[in-house]
């Protein structure tokens, strides 16, 4: 102690408080802290191999590119995470967050198609760039970047695992595809944009729906595991790299987030392909990855057991939040219950409008052609009357039943009206659900003289009165009966 007093007190007063505060020290000291913690795990021979010019530019940009996608640079997540109340859509949405600098949706939901999609990912390559060119001229001695590869490699694995279990719950519990309603199944397929044409020929087999899910999972797993990383990456590139086509060609939103988890998967995919192209195509010996991190030390024990309890928690917490949601209906369709034993398909028998009489006709304006009451507090009906699409991707949480936009968002040539009993349950009070539309309403009363029929009269927000007749339909869909058993139309 004595010596070390001695020999810092000839240092010139200037030249310590220099030494000491001078900010370029302050930033070596700290980088030269990182790099040791990081070179711990693989401290050995293996740090001393020498590495080319453009493999360590390639390694520098891609821990660069990685970095900004996965560490949350956004601030939107930090106030979603304030916000955070455990649904299941809260949830999700923290596990799939890319940065949004630019707007992946507008205001209504309406999601941002094809190549515009892409813009946060050109700031994020221009700044990848930038980075690299920085760090490529300030590290110049550095034989390779083992430590840093293998650090990106372990954040890509776990980024990519929580994104593929939450999206893996999502499809297991069929909260992402609902089954087809009533009224879906009675629009006619050109009325249907494409999206909603995939969504719907996915949900009508709820197993499917629950068994992509479990596929998810799976590649999840496997990829938590540093052993089965390879074996997870590959099952990831075929399977959502399906998904990401679909998204793309099918105009179903989410085109950069899926195109993100592919190339996460390629990335992990990447560092076994020569071994597996030795073994497998040229049936040659192929030698194993000998390079075997050590966590032993107590820093890195602990931050490895804190990111597989966060991993853990957090898909408890998934699970547990998407069972309470399909318990209680897919939260993309409305929770009030619908008037009792009204569901089905009814044709307008009888129609009129304003005292005149109109008779069946697929071309009047005026004319209600047919009526579905749905389970839920929702009727459709159609009509030949002009319908702003909904166009957005109906992912939004709605706390409203009015709100809940998926029933009717991707299709045209019905008009759907969220609904509301008196306390004497003899009154509807209708209210078109379109946002583009939510000033039309109709207060009509209900006469049920038999459990075939229900009347309807009243009138419509602009003092027009209307009569209706409708007779239940009793029609089979062979997508309800199915192969199994005997169905007759």
């Amino acid at each position: 102690m004595k010596l070390y007093s001695i020999s810092y007190n000839k240092i010139p007063a200037t030249k310590r408080f220099r030494t000491m505060s001078d900010p370029k020290t302050k930033i070596v000291s700290f980088t030269a802290a990182v790099r040791q913690f990081l070179e711990k795990p693989y401290q050995g021979g293996s740090l001393n191999i020498s590495w080319g010019y453009w493999q360590l530019v390639a390694t520098r940009f891609l821990t660069v590119f990685f970095t900004l996608f996965i560490f949350p640079l956004d601030w939107k997540f930090y106030r979603s995470l304030l916000s955070l109340d455990f649904h299941f859509y809260h949830l999700l949405s923290l596990a799939r967050y890319q940065p949004e600098w630019v707007p992946l949706s507008d205001q209504h939901g309406n999601p941002v198609l094809g190549a515009a999609s892409f813009a946060n990912w050109a700031i994020i390559v221009f700044v990848s760039v930038v980075l690299t060119l920085v760090w490529s001229l300030t590290d110049k001695k550095r034989q390779n970047l083992i430590a840093e590869l293998e650090w990106t490699k372990t954040i890509v694995r776990y980024r990519l695992a929580l994104v593929l279990i939450a999206y893996g719950v999502y499809q297991l519990f069929r909260l992402q595809i609902p089954y087809p309603s009533l009224s879906s199944l009675m629009t006619n397929y050109g009325d249907l944009y494409p999206w909603k044409i995939y969504y719907q020929t996915t949900a009508i087999s709820p197993l499917y729906s629950s068994f992509l899910g479990s596929v998810e999972i799976l590649a999840g797993l496997l990829i938590l595991n540093r052993r089965t990383t390879t074996m997870g990456a590959g099952l990831v590139i075929g399977f959502l790299g399906n998904v990401a086509a679909v998204n793309g060609f099918y105009d179903a939103g989410e085109l950069s987030l899926s195109t993100l988890i592919v190339l996460m998967a390629v990335f992990l995919f990447s560092f076994d392909v020569v071994r597996l192209y030795q073994l497998l195509i040229l049936e040659k010996k192929a030698l194993a990855n000998r390079l075997v991190a050590d966590y032993s030390a107590s820093s890195l024990t602990k931050l490895r057991s804190a990111a597989k309890i966060s991993i853990a928690v957090f898909t408890l917490l998934l699970l547990v939040s998407a069972a309470s949601s399909q318990a209680n209906g897919p939260y993309k369709y409305p929770s009030q219950q619908g008037l009792k034993n009204s569901f089905g398909l009814y044709e307008v028998k009888h129609f009129v409008f304003n005292n005149d009489t109109i008779p069946h006709s697929k071309s009047d304006t005026r004319r209600w052609q047919d009526v579905v009451f749905e389970q839920w507090s929702t009727i459709s009906v159609k009509q030949n009357r002009p319908v702003i699409i909904d166009r957005s991707s109906a992912e939004k949480l709605q706390l409203k039943d009015i709100d809940r936009n998926y029933e009717f968002a991707g299709l045209s040539g019905r008009h759907f009206y969220h609904y509301e009993l008196n306390a004497t349950a003899d009154t509807l009070l209708l209210t078109n659900k379109n946002r583009n539309h939510r000033n039309e309403t109709f207060k009509l009363a209900i006469k049920r003289p038999t459990d075939r029929y229900i009347e309807l009269s009243g009138t419509d927000q602009a003092g027009n009165r209307i009569h209706a007749v409708l007779e239940r339909q009793d029609r089979k869909f062979m997508m309800y009966e199915g192969r199994r058993r005997a169905a007759k139309l």
